[in-house]
């Protein structure tokens, strides 16, 4: 968090917050939070339990308690309500994959001066799977947008449509949503092959195998299939450049039924492009990850929209936690 008015103190307290940042990611990476459940236990007990040092497990769950993520009474150690909510792999509000995607972007963060230098991404050697990091990513893209989702489905009248495209859709959080707040609603979610089992099992745990299909391809390189009356377009735009942005949007409009609305949802830069914080933090995210990927503001993104041949471009007055808003695009 970012103090309101800075100092040494302040300074140094924003320099070490990583020990808190990475004293989380190990709690959920080892799996205190899950191990402890609905329990109350020993360091001796977690650390046989997890196969971890007896010593560096007691030195972990006592920082996890300073951080009142741990509750310790009688030398037992047991979660506090929200780490047993949000933390624990068995609960369905477990937000722990995208703290596992955070941690491992702290390679390429930890190198932004590289990235800044060359004006390129950095490349990674991370001890984890491809499929693991995979999991990570697009279970923790539905942690997420479960935060925002519900609102967004209620933000927009979709009464008079019928079919919905969630494109590059993952998961398929938002199609889920906006389905269940839309009785009449179809969704198709259109993402890669190696997504479909994630989108699949996402959607037939909210019952909706019936109104909500997957689409396997690529649309930056391929044909787009099918009609819509509307597509929803959620954090796709900042990872790729103005000309493949541009592209992509030509795609959608020829997809589009007449009358037919694209709804964009994308972190949102001021026109200076030096605030909010978290877009502008973003914009150096895509820096260590992508090629050309970056946060946009509002103009940009009207801009890229009626390029791509949309005449009436909006902006929503819906905004979210991380300064995510929704551009409008009317056929």
């Amino acid at each position: 968090m970012i103090p309101d008015q800075w100092h040494p103190g302040s300074l140094l307290a924003v320099s070490g917050s990583y020990w808190h940042t990475c004293t989380l990611h190990t709690g959920v990476k080892l799996g205190i939070f899950t191990a402890l459940g609905d329990n109350a236990l020993t360091g001796s007990e977690l650390a046989e339990k997890l196969g971890t040092d007896g010593d560096g497990t007691a030195r972990l769950l006592n920082a996890l308690t300073a951080m009142a993520l741990l509750e310790k009474k009688d030398g037992y150690y047991r979660n506090t309500p929200t780490s047993r909510t949000s933390l624990s792999k068995d609960s369905d509000q477990y937000i722990g994959y995208m703290i596992l995607h955070h941690h491992h972007l702290m390679e390429s963060w930890n190198r932004l001066d590289e990235a800044v230098t060359t004006g390129r991404p950095i490349e990674e050697q991370l001890p984890i799977s491809r499929e693991d990091r995979r999991e990570n990513f697009l279970m923790g893209m539905f942690n997420t947008a479960s935060l925002t989702a519900p609102d967004l489905a209620r933000a927009f009248d979709l009464s008079s449509r019928r079919h919905l495209l969630d494109l590059g859709g993952g998961p398929g959080t938002y199609a889920i949503y906006f389905c269940r707040e839309n009785p009449q609603l179809k969704a198709t979610v259109f993402d890669l092959p190696a997504t479909r089992p994630f989108a699949e099992k996402t959607i037939a745990r909210f019952d909706l195998a019936g109104r909500i299909n997957f689409l396997p391809g690529d649309f930056t390189t391929e044909t787009i299939p099918g009609r819509y009356d509307v597509v929803w377009l959620s954090h796709i735009l900042h990872s790729e450049p103005p000309d493949v942005v541009i592209s992509l949007i030509k795609k959608i409009l020829d997809i589009l039924e007449p009358g037919g609305i694209l709804l964009v949802h994308d972190f949102i830069l001021d026109d200076t492009l030096d605030g909010p914080l978290f877009p502008a933090l973003f914009s150096l995210n895509m820096l260590v990850r992508t090629e050309s990927g970056r946060s946009y503001s509002e103009k940009q993104i009207t801009d890229m929209l009626m390029a791509g041949g949309f005449k009436t471009v909006t902006r929503h007055p819906f905004r979210g936690p991380t300064e995510s808003g929704v551009m409008i695009g009317t056929r």
